[in-house]
């Protein structure tokens, strides 16, 4: 199996504060939720936005992550939504109450001309309205919980996402090895054509006789043919393409052998696609032919094509 580097994944839960009744009945409870977001990246880089007070989960969450991902930019976000119960709206907490008023007649013998505290802020002021509070352990189980869900789907995600590219690559590979197995053939045809064209020209161009009435070169006959000889057999040989066709070949099936086994294939995949595109283009350089140089053109927009599919994979 194959993954992308790309996904969406995110985990809720709701934690009942500590002292709730059932259901969070006369408590106030928090809403825990982790989002991932992941991109295409060259290692894997891990960013994370969290409130303080569940800030001592980011290394637990980073090794969760480390072991399952190996590319790919991720965004982790992990939200708190505190929510009040009915039942406890508007219950004072008497003690805290007595303090805050103990505290206002204090200031107000020292500075007599002080304002009193208005109600807002008197039920503004911490611990005046009863609440019961989430622990940090609880919150930080909740967090781990939910980021271990989250992370879950993702993978679920990337493997799927995955799977859809290793398709479409493997059609890849199939059509280039099906435009390989089509030229492979013409090749000895196309040279021997080539190369009697050079004979041709040769025997032209050094005054052999090729017909009635042509007149004979002073230059020995033989020393004509060896020449023609040397030159046809060098443009032979520029213009043979059989090892980068074999090569081609080769680098086909290891291609097609990655992508069936499946893993972190990512950056040995980008490194096929170099291979590749390094022989479709001696390819289309040597090509003495409009059906070569057609076939290398169409290899190079597929290979192109692949890379960029390649470069979502990690």
């Amino acid at each position: 199996m194959i993954y992308s580097m790309t996904g969406y994944a995110s985990a809720t839960r709701e934690v009942v504060a500590d002292g709730a009744g059932p259901n969070g009945a006369g408590g106030s409870g928090v809403g825990v939720s982790v989002e991932l977001r992941t991109v295409n990246s060259r290692f894997l880089d891990l960013n994370f936005r969290m409130p303080e007070d569940v800030r001592a989960t980011e290394p637990q969450l980073r090794e969760m992550l480390m072991t399952k991902l190996s590319r790919g930019k991720v965004d982790i976000r992990i939200n708190l939504n505190r929510v009040e119960q009915t039942a406890n709206a508007g219950a004072l907490n008497r003690e805290a109450l007595t303090q805050l008023a103990t505290l206002e007649r204090a200031v107000l013998d020292v500075y007599p001309d002080a304002e009193r505290m208005r109600t807002g802020e008197i039920l503004r002021w911490p611990g005046v309205l009863a609440e019961s509070a989430v622990s940090q352990d609880t919150l930080r189980e909740a967090v781990l919980a939910c980021g271990k869900q989250a992370i879950a789907d993702l993978i679920d995600v990337r493997a799927r996402e995955g799977a859809a590219l290793g398709r479409v690559l493997i059609d890849s590979v199939t059509e280039m090895e099906a435009i390989v197995a089509r030229i492979t053939p013409l090749v000895p045809e196309l040279i021997a054509k080539h190369q009697q064209k050079i004979v041709e020209r040769l025997q032209d161009a050094l005054g052999i006789a090729t017909s009635e009435g042509a007149t004979a070169t002073s230059v020995p006959r033989e020393e004509i043919a060896e020449r023609i000889r040397q030159e046809v057999t060098m443009y032979g040989i520029r213009i043979d393409i059989a090892e980068e066709l074999q090569r081609l070949t080769a680098h086909l099936a290891e291609t097609r052998h990655v992508l069936q086994k499946g893993g972190k294939v990512g950056k040995r995949l980008d490194f096929m696609m170099q291979e590749l595109n390094r022989e479709a283009n001696t390819l289309g350089s040597k090509a003495a032919a409009k059906e070569l140089a057609d076939a290398s053109m169409t290899l190079k927009l597929l290979i192109e094509q692949m890379r960029e599919q390649v470069q979502n994979l990690e």
